[in-house]
């Protein structure tokens, strides 16, 4: 399976001509989406769903299949599949289970709003949770940067998850420095093979390992 990082919280994965989009949102780029079968959305925040890009997307393909949770479905129309924790199904011929349910508090309750995180086929987005979830996770998409995040908490996350791997998402609002600044600590305390994936490039998770062998760079 292919995996490909697009901007901020966007993913693709790829198996033969199977394509699933994970949350393309308005800091992704429109290609995200070509010849996808399927889309998963984890929430109705614009930074992980581009509304008139998913819609164009299914304008061109009508045959592509949108999953997200409940009241996101309901408000997106017609052709929306409803999905809940717990379940699991099937999309673009990948096996996708449904995991967490609420959006991480940034303060006093807030944004409150519904989240529901994906496995598929091993690989764990969380979109803007720290829900450690009871299966096994092969690919952790680790949140890097949001007002609800603090760096210790995106450690703690990746030691509770325990995967053979970690990439780094939601990350637009991170310059450079502290894109490094965020690998640093999360190279040298979380315990396991992390890398980061340079945007609109690829990874072979069969073959993936310690794919980034820079020098931590890690700031107080």
């Amino acid at each position: 399976m292919r995996l490909t990082k697009f901007g901020h919280a966007c993913v693709r994965l790829e198996a033969g001509d199977r394509v699933l989009v994970i949350d393309p949102g308005t800091f992704s780029e429109t290609e995200a989406l070509s010849g996808a079968a399927a889309v998963l959305i984890t929430h109705e925040h614009d930074d992980h769903i581009d509304v008139d890009k998913l819609k164009a997307a299914r304008d061109g393909n009508p045959r592509l299949t949108v999953h997200t949770h409940p009241a996101l479905a309901a408000a997106l129309g017609e052709g929306v599949a409803a999905v809940a924790p717990g379940d699991t199904f099937t999309a673009a011929g990948f096996t996708v289970d449904v995991v967490g349910g609420e959006h991480a508090e940034i303060i006093d309750g807030l944004p409150g709003c519904p989240n529901i995180g994906f496995i598929v086929d091993g690989v764990y987005h969380p979109g803007d949770s720290l829900v450690v979830p009871e299966q096994a996770v092969d690919t952790l998409l680790v949140p890097a940067s949001g007002p609800w995040l603090k760096t210790g908490e995106a450690i703690e996350f990746v030691r509770a998850v325990r995967p053979v791997r970690v990439f780094p998402i939601h990350d637009a609002n991170l310059s450079e420095l502290g894109q490094e600044n965020f690998d640093g600590w999360l190279e040298e305390e979380a315990g396991i093979d992390y890398a980061r994936i340079p945007l609109g490039t690829s990874v072979d998770l069969r073959q993936s390992g310690a794919a980034d062998q820079r020098q931590s760079t890690r700031e107080c």
